[in-house]
């Protein structure tokens, strides 16, 4: 795509902000117009963000002048609102995870391939300079061959301090389908795809209580599973341990570990986008922290969709459907191995998504990246 993509937003709940702050900044995106159910959200971004209009969600998707909707949804809505802008000849791009199953995101992909238009999804946080660097590190043999990997995600819960934290217990929701996006895309872009897992999980509690907001108090349902412990397979060899958890207080792991035959990676966290690379050779007395070497410099939430204004046509994003529909099909076997206690095969598979190369998108002119 060879001019800034014009963006409308459906959904303008906490996570908007970020994306606004980005969009500022990024002449490869023009936001045009949001909408939401709740119109005032929508009209306050408008006042406030020169040639935004605030519409309904019909009006947004019919609208001529978008090219692409970013879905801020909840996941449960995320297959709905993509078909119906696919429907309308729009690219989308969504939070993750790119549906709330493999069933519904294969039809948005599916939808998406015959319209011909593009399908993004976050996490666009592989794209920042940490996973980046990390990346730039076992391309360069700095490990050796990669063995092993685990990571780790561990929080109390949600409900401590999002004031409606209902959609994160129901099906669609769980620390595994909300966090595990992250990490499985960090995985599968620092090792590969995946070609099989098990899993393993437990549901410790049927209620929680909301700890801030205007709901404060109120007990809500639990009907997932909130400890997910999974192990991945890698085309290449290499092994993944995953832990991600609603129930654990805190943890001293590092988020992500990546294991090889001459060293070990510690990489940062990768639900942000920077954060030190630290390696330990073999034979070495202590970790060292590598220069940054790779990825998108201050990058945030937003620059998914500048990357695919980037992106040539016709070639697949870096956070693009095809990976973001392998890491739903990881995370929805670990569940399903969970509760049968058999390994389960992974369909499908993703090319490694391009490195990307050491940049300031943001300083890039439009014409640079076409």
């Amino acid at each position: 795509m060879g001019k800034p993509l014009n963006v409308g937003i459906i959904g303008c709940g906490k996570i908007v902000a970020q994306y606004l702050t980005n969009f500022r900044r990024l002449e490869q995106v023009r936001l045009v117009a949001v909408a939401d159910l709740d119109t005032a959200r929508a009209q306050e971004i408008a006042d406030s963000y020169e040639g935004v209009r605030a519409v309904s969600v019909d009006e947004l998707i019919a609208a001529d002048d978008i090219d692409l909707v970013l879905n801020l949804t909840i996941p449960a809505a995320h297959a709905d609102v993509a078909l119906k802008a696919i429907a309308a000849g729009k690219s989308v791009y969504g939070e993750k995870p790119l549906a709330a199953t493999t069933d519904e995101a294969r039809e948005v992909i599916t939808a998406a391939r015959e319209a011909g238009v593009v399908v993004g999804c976050a996490p666009d946080t592989v794209l920042g300079t940490g996973i980046q660097t990390a990346r730039k590190a076992i391309d360069d043999g700095l490990i050796g061959s990669p063995i092993a990997a685990t990571a780790t995600m561990v929080t109390p819960g949600h409900e401590r301090w999002h004031p409606n934290p209902d959609f994160y217990y129901q099906p669609g929701g769980g620390p595994l389908l909300d966090m595990g996006p992250y990490y499985v895309s960090a995985l599968v872009t620092l090792l590969g795809p995946v070609v099989s897992v098990m899993g393993a999980a437990s549901h410790t509690r049927t209620e929680r209580t909301i700890g801030s907001g205007e709901r404060a108090g109120q007990v809500i349902p639990v009907n997932i599973d909130t400890h997910v412990t999974g192990v991945l397979v890698h085309a290449s060899g290499a092994l993944s341990t995953l832990v991600m958890s609603f129930d654990a207080v805190q943890s001293k792991s590092p988020n992500i570990e990546i294991h090889g035959e001459k060293g070990s990676l510690s990489v940062p966290d990768p639900n942000h986008f920077d954060g030190d690379v630290q390696l330990f050779r073999l034979g070495g007395e202590s970790w060292e922290t590598l220069p940054v070497s790779a990825g998108y410099i201050d990058s945030g939430r937003g620059y998914g969709i500048a990357d695919i204004a980037a992106t040539p046509a016709g070639a697949e994003p870096r956070a693009g459907g095809a990976l973001a529909f392998h890491v739903l099909e990881v995370m929805e076997s670990v569940l399903a191995s969970a509760h049968t206690g058999a390994s389960v095969r992974i369909a499908s598979t993703v090319e490694r998504p391009s490195a990307v190369e050491l940049a300031d998108l943001a300083a890039l002119p439009q014409e640079i990246n076409s």
